[in-house]
């Protein structure tokens, strides 16, 4: 095991400030500041944007037209993968592809990326989850329960734990990427040498931040529509 004392590998997860509750120590760790950090980041941005919008109205400025072609980019993935029930699902969509995006390229910027932590992961899946659950029951009503026993009874473990395995994999999937690019760039920055760490960083963060981040926002908000039209069609 390769320990960050000992050899300089920095996975830039530490404990902060340390909290008593319950008798328990309970830290808080960079995953949350990095977490608080993005979230403030995106609400500043949709404040100045939504001051430009309304300042610019007649006369579109730079910022409101690349606004206007995110939102627009955004529908039309959204209505070709959802088609009628686009439009209902288009904020969540376009909120968890801003959140997740920004967080996978934070490392850009110095930050421990969120999604490198399997809580964050866990929890954006979750709520998905619990959309998808809320769309099969508004479709199919009691019938959601039921098809868990079919096509025979002795088939419901096997139901029940496909249902579960939706979030299992959604997180998982975006954690592994995402964990697996921070742990690649802290042990090149922690046991190279100097010098080779001049100008080949940066390849190295345009492909595990960057690229890698997109791909992983794409298919995360792209299995969560497929999940969601899939029960909203049943």
């Amino acid at each position: 095991m390769i320990r960050a004392s000992e050899e300089g590998v920095d996975f830039f997860s530490h404990p902060l400030i340390p909290f008593h509750i319950g008798g328990q120590e309970v830290y808080l760790m960079t995953t949350e500041v990095c977490t608080l950090i993005v979230s403030v980041a995106i609400v500043i941005f949709a404040l100045i944007a939504r001051a430009k919008l309304k300042a610019d109205a007649e006369t579109p400025s730079g910022l409101q037209n690349f606004v206007e072609f995110l939102v627009e980019s955004l529908d039309k993935v959204v209505d070709n993968s959802m088609g009628k029930f686009g439009k209902k699902y288009a904020n969540y969509i376009g909120t968890i592809m801003l959140f997740i995006f920004i967080s996978n390229i934070s490392g850009l910027f110095g930050l421990r990326p969120p999604t490198g932590d399997y809580a964050t992961t866990l929890s954006l899946a979750l709520i998905t989850f619990v959309l998808i659950q809320y769309a099969a029951i508004k479709t199919s009503k009691f019938e959601t329960f039921t098809n868990l026993f079919k096509p025979i009874p002795l088939l419901f473990p096997i139901n029940l734990i496909g249902e579960f395995a939706t979030p299992l994999s959604l997180s998982l999937r975006l954690f592994g990427n995402i964990m697996a690019g921070t742990i690649m760039l802290a042990l090149y920055y922690g046991l190279l040498p100097i010098f080779a760490k001049l100008g080949i960083p940066a390849f190295l963060h345009v492909y595990f931040d960057l690229f890698s981040g997109a791909i992983q926002t794409y298919v995360f908000s792209m299995l969560t529509m497929v999940f969601i039209t899939d029960k909203l069609n049943a």
